[in-house]
């Protein structure tokens, strides 16, 4: 599929980005990969730490340019991995499949994979509570030190970490478009967006949470097959555990080791 117009390159020569419609802060354009300088910017960050409200200020505008909002830690920014080169189109992965293959690798007390949750009624504006949550974590957390803004040139939010090449989930998943395919069936039927990144975190907002545990158990499936770091990190969780944390949750935190 062809790419979208990256207007990330305006910003070198306009860095208040008046060219598309923008206000921005002092910031600073990222363009380096694990093989040296790629031939556009990857993503735009303000210089200064995101701030209640600063999501809502910059997101929407920017959106109407063709870039998307993302809290990204810039405490250890210079030591991403960051490789667009050799990451696929999510659109050309299936995330039922991928959710299996990987759920099949290492199953839980050796259970079938149980196929994808069904879709539960928004709750929320996706965008709003996107801009809620963002607010949450712009007060940092300890995998979130220095929360800044940063724009990325991206279809849709789930495909973030694919637009940049993250490298986050490595040890998991070589290629990060596989994990946007499942975000964006994520985006579909739980109305998430992706808010924040760091070295190895990912963190999405969530406007259509499960209500009940049934429903928080099939989500807590998909969530081991997508990273069992955090899902089942110490010998005596379970995935009922785990499920129980997920009803009602508006925010859902990833990690890789």
């Amino acid at each position: 599929m062809a790419t979208l117009p990256n207007p990330l390159p305006k910003l070198a020569t306009d860095p208040s980005g008046r060219s598309l419609g923008l206000q921005l802060p002092p910031g600073r354009l990222l363009d380096a990969t694990i093989c040296g300088p790629w031939h556009e910017p990857l993503l735009w960050y303000a210089g200064q730490p995101a701030g209640p409200g600063t999501w809502a200020a910059l997101g929407a505008p920017a959106a109407r340019a063709g870039l998307l909002p993302v809290l990204i830690d810039v405490a250890d920014v210079d030591d991403w991995d960051f490789a667009p080169g050799e990451t696929s189109y999510p659109g050309d992965h299936d995330a039922d499949e991928v959710l299996e293959d990987a759920w099949e690798e290492d199953p839980p007390e050796g259970e079938e994979w149980p196929g994808l949750a069904p879709a539960p009624a928004l709750v929320a504006d996706p965008d709003a509570r996107a801009a809620d949550v963002a607010n949450a974590l712009s007060q940092g957390r300890p995998w979130l030190k220095e929360p800044h803004l940063a724009l990325v040139s991206a279809r849709r939010s789930a495909d973030i970490p694919a637009a940049v090449g993250w490298s986050g989930p490595v040890n998991h998943e070589e290629d990060v478009a596989r994990l946007c395919a499942v975000l964006r069936s994520w985006e579909d039927r739980f109305g998430i967006r992706v808010v924040a990144l760091g070295l190895d975190h990912l963190a999405v907002s969530v406007a259509a949470p499960p209500t009940d545990l049934d429903a928080a158990e099939g989500v807590a499936a998909e969530h081991f097959a997508f990273c069992p770091y955090a899902v089942l990190p110490g010998a005596d969780d379970t995935l009922s555990s785990y499920a129980e944390q997920l009803v009602g949750e508006r925010l859902w935190h990833f990690w890789w080791d």
